[in-house]
């Protein structure tokens, strides 16, 4: 295998500015295994909730089931996840309980990632301002280590209008978010509307809550989704000898207090607009809302510029059953206890694609490992193992870089795609702009970028 090069000048020199965090280290939290979340299919060791936790989500989905007849795996997952008053993300957050995501594991990634935002910033012309917008924060890591380094390339952009606006439903994880970027000093129901909480980041920088993406102000803007899509809902769909049947749950007969998967007597709604004529598996997991959401994204990248990273452990339309559970960080029977695990199924990046509509150019999805590499953490895990001051910490650096890299644990895994204005992949024609010559600045990330 030839070796990855290394990054784009510009990007190198982002990276050379940046390794002034050297000696920063965020301390380690607790990490319990990964190899759960890290499987790609639904086999392995599976943990089953005892009954007594079934909770309110599950009498909710019985009841329901009872007056209406079989629901959706999309709705079923839409009541596990987000129902208002017991769904997982709604009441427990998640985050750290029941997965770890790279943000936790190693500040190495969201650096590289802040360095990403800034390469892309500077590759499109330096506008005046942009907003960061990022879906799903979780704990607030990620941003956090984005934000410092804005801060620490504050000369860079001192002439830059930066805001951060957080997409986040879950008032457990909010109050996390607001507590590690601002210290606590936010205000909520501010004069915007639109947002329900705001305040300012320890480094100086506005930030702002909201619902939902179209609540989010239009303008320039940099959209960042990691490890989101795949808990959005997923229709599942059975290619039978008679047909396509879309997969459903029901109450099981024989154990009146449980659930099951069944087939659709006949074709429903989702199957009519969701399989493809051309579609050879047997079995598809197809996510109508990732599909709105690169819609809407693509929609505001065409009419208003800017960028959206997405990160997220996936496939390029090859593989069929992925729907799964996760809770104390093993897998976890989907169908028991609703409401107590996380749920989820791998993002289809091909579906992407395709739902982009020409809006914009897209990149990937290219392996973990091979974006960070392209990225430069090689570099970045050195200086900050010079100046590691303890063998502790060297260790833990060693082994967060690992799972992150790791063909076998997080490399492999875990994808990166890109959606960019098409101006910023492709030259315009002679035509459109006679005075282009200069060639364009590769992506920084995608691909094995050389040293021209």
């Amino acid at each position: 295998m030839q070796p990855i090069m290394p990054p784009p000048p510009a990007c190198r020199a982002l990276l050379a500015t940046a390794l002034g965090l050297a000696g920063r280290h965020r301390l380690p939290c607790h990490r319990a295994p990964l190899a759960a979340r890290l499987s790609s299919g639904a086999g392995g060791e599976v943990e089953a909730a005892g009954s007594g936790e079934a909770g309110g989500v599950l009498r909710h989905l019985l009841l329901k089931l009872r007056a209406t007849g079989p629901v959706t795996v999309a709705e079923y997952m839409r009541e596990a996840l987000t129902n208002p008053g017991q769904g997982y993300y709604t009441r427990r957050g998640g985050v750290g309980e029941d997965f770890i995501t790279s943000p936790e594991i190693s500040q190495i990634f969201g650096e590289l990632i802040g360095i990403w935002y800034i390469s892309e910033w500077m590759a499109m012309g330096k506008q005046n301002a942009f907003q960061l917008v990022e879906l799903g924060p979780g704990m607030g890591t990620l941003t956090g280590d984005i934000l410092r380094v804005f801060n620490q390339l504050a000369s860079l952009l001192s002439k830059c209008d930066v805001s951060i606006h957080l997409v986040e439903v879950s008032p457990k994880l909010s109050a996390i978010q607001a507590e590690m970027l601002t210290g606590g000093k936010v205000q909520s129901n501010p004069e915007n509307k639109s947002a329900y909480m705001k305040g300012i980041s320890k480094t100086g920088i506005p930030i702002y809550w909201y619902r939902d993406i179209q609540d989010v102000p239009q303008g320039y803007s940099f959209y960042l989704a990691h490890e989101f899509l795949d808990a959005l809902p997923i229709h599942k769909f059975q290619r039978t000898e008679k047909g396509w049947h879309e997969v459903l749950v029901d109450i099981d007969p024989e154990v009146p207090d449980q659930l099951r998967f069944v087939l659709s007597p006949s074709r429903t709604p989702a199957t009519e607009n969701f399989i493809q004529p051309e579609e050879t598996r047997d079995h598809v997991e197809v996510c109508p809302e990732a599909g709105v959401l690169i819609q809407r994204l693509a929609c505001r990248i065409e009419k208003d510029g800017g960028a959206a990273l997405i990160a997220d452990y996936g496939h390029d339309g090859t593989k069929t059953d992925t729907f799964r559970g996760f809770r104390n960080h093993k897998l976890h029977d989907v169908l028991k206890a609703p409401g107590t695990a996380d749920l989820t199924a791998d993002v289809d990046f091909s579906y992407l694609r395709k739902m982009a509509e020409g809006r914009t150019a897209t990149l990937g999805p290219i392996k973990q490992r091979e974006f960070l590499k392209n990225m430069g953490i090689d570099l970045r895990l050195q200086v900050l193992l010079q100046h590691s001051r303890n063998s502790a910490t060297h260790e833990q650096l060693l082994h967060s870089f690992d799972m992150l890299m790791n063909p076998k644990k997080m490399g492999d895994c875990f994808h990166f795609f890109a959606l960019l204005p098409h101006h910023r992949v492709v030259r315009p024609t002679k035509k459109d702009n006679p005075q282009s010559k200069s060639p364009l600045p590769p992506v920084a990330g995608f691909g094995e970028l050389s040293l021209k």
